[in-house]
């Protein structure tokens, strides 16, 4: 039997493989196969196949650590994973011992006279290896993807009405279902420096298979608050204990887990209301990829209206002027999945939307990195917002670099999809810019730069015809370094 690709998705060859005959003799009892497991193991990753299948052989799968019985799938599953947040439904979470392990293999079913051969295949993982909830894609194809990064549930403080109308800690799936039936592509429930919900996501995951489910986590300091974007490991957040010596500390760890981060309203006022609402700017922003610079508990403040006092965008270019190259991004930040789909926090508005290869964590964590991102302010969704720009024979889309020596001309074309009547306004960090009209529901409409050949960026706004904002777009960079 091949080798296989493992229940977290990694194509990388199988650390164990377990391989063995079952007969007849077999038929009605259990086998425990041992392997083991090292020290600072952070995942088990098991897949197990046989060829019996014609002859009705049954094989049922369970494991024990070396203290405990760690879950029982029987037949209806090949695969499974655990780790320290998370397990496959059927097996339990929590820290992985070193030690011998016993993968159990129960068998109802061998018929006379029949042979099975069988191949378990192992993969270990350590603590520190960046993580996936899965790899699964539920749609294929380049596109835009519209989804909410900042959403509560009650694994934290988020709260909803009870079937008798009580205010509760609401459950994930309450949560989740309201993004689905708001024709959400993807949510990412970030806790308050909590992973308990990754079990709940693992679980909802296939019964949600329009919706993509992403773990995060809101890390709430006395300094300020970052969302950590696909994290699932344990994480250190309580300054000052080991492991957790800072800021830039407890980001560096988050960092080399494979989180994406993102600074959250860094604009909020901090003090009794919420504390660490408001980022210091201490950190070491090297380590952060993204801003959110709107914020839907910060709108509904100021009766919806993005462009606020706690509007992050001011904050954000100055980073983007200082020389860092952040992805613009918003979330709701609902804690509350009943307030009405139209209001400011509500969940899916704003929305940040991506685009991605596939409709996968993996991919749209990319296009998350890579900055071809916009903010969709709208109630009614819009469907595309982008900026390209030429130079000679050079291409760049936003998010990306476009090299362009003093002197050389650049050709902008912003694109737009349902947003009649909007007006394009050029934003550039040299100031000034221009209001481009675009005509219908599928606007194009170009403009032109003389480079200076000097570092800079040009992105777009688009606003209605009340000059309200409706979205914002990421820049394209000119003439940067092509790192991050």
């Amino acid at each position: 039997m091949p080798s296989s690709v493992s229940a977290s998705g990694s194509t990388r060859p199988a650390d164990l493989r377990l391989e063995g005959v079952l007969t007849r003799a077999q038929h009605e009892t259990y086998l425990e196969l041992p392997f083991a497991v090292p020290p600072r193991t952070g995942r088990i990753s098991v897949v197990f196949r046989h060829d019996g299948a014609a002859h009705r052989t049954t094989v049922d799968l369970g494991l024990r650590d070396p203290e405990r019985f760690r879950g029982w799938s029987g037949g209806a599953r090949d695969r499974f994973i655990l780790s320290d947040s998370h397990a496959t439904p059927g097996y339990l979470p929590g820290p992985l011992p070193a030690g011998t392990w016993a993968l159990v293999l129960g068998v109802p079913n061998l018929r006379p006279g029949v042979t099975t051969t069988y191949a378990a295949e192992i993969w270990l993982e350590r603590d520190d290896a960046p993580a996936t909830l899965s790899d699964v894609t539920l749609k294929e194809g380049p596109a835009w993807w519209r989804g909410d990064l900042h959403v509560h549930s009650g694994h934290s403080d988020g709260t909803c009405r009870s079937q008798k109308g009580a205010t509760v800690p609401c459950p994930l799936f309450r949560v989740v279902q309201t993004a689905a039936d708001r024709g959400l592509d993807f949510i990412a429930l970030t806790e308050h420096n909590a992973a308990s919900q990754a079990q709940g996501l693992l679980e909802l995951q296939p019964y949600f298979d329009d919706l993509l489910l992403i773990p995060g986590r809101e890390l709430t300091t006395f300094e300020g608050h970052a969302n950590l974007l696909g994290l699932t490991a344990p994480l250190e957040f309580q300054m000052g204990r080991p492991g957790a010596a800072s800021l830039d500390a407890i980001l560096a760890r988050a960092a080399s887990l494979g989180a994406v981060i993102s600074i959250n309203h860094p604009r909020m006022p901090s003090g009794e209301i919420c504390m660490g609402c408001g980022w210091r700017g201490a950190a070491e922003v090297s380590q952060v990829h993204a801003v959110e610079v709107f914020n839907g508990g910060a709108m509904a403040a100021f009766g919806g209206r993005a462009e606020s006092p706690l509007s992050g965008v001011a904050f954000w270019e100055s980073l983007l002027n200082a020389g860092h190259r952040l992805t613009a991004i918003a979330g709701s930040d609902s804690h509350d999945p009943d307030r009405a789909a139209g209001a400011p926090g509500a969940l899916g508005r704003p929305a940040t939307v991506i685009h991605a290869d596939r409709l996968s964590q993996g991919d749209l964590m990319a296009g998350l990195r890579s900055g071809r991102v916009f903010v969709d302010l709208t109630p009614s969704g819009l469907k595309a917002l982008d900026l390209e720009a030429r130079s000679g024979t050079s291409l760049a889309r936003m998010g990306q670099v476009l090299k362009a020596p003093a002197g050389a001309i650049i050709t902008f074309r912003v694109t737009a999809e349902d947003a009649p009547e909007a007006r394009a306004h050029v934003v550039q960090s040299a100031g000034g810019g221009e209001v481009l009209v675009l005509a219908d529901g599928t606007g194009e409409r170009t403009f032109t730069r003389v480079s200076d050949g000097t570092r800079g960026w040009i992105r777009i706004d688009l606003r209605d015809s009340n000059g309200a904002l409706m979205a914002l777009g990421n820049p394209i960079y000119l003439n940067w370094d092509e790192g991050r």
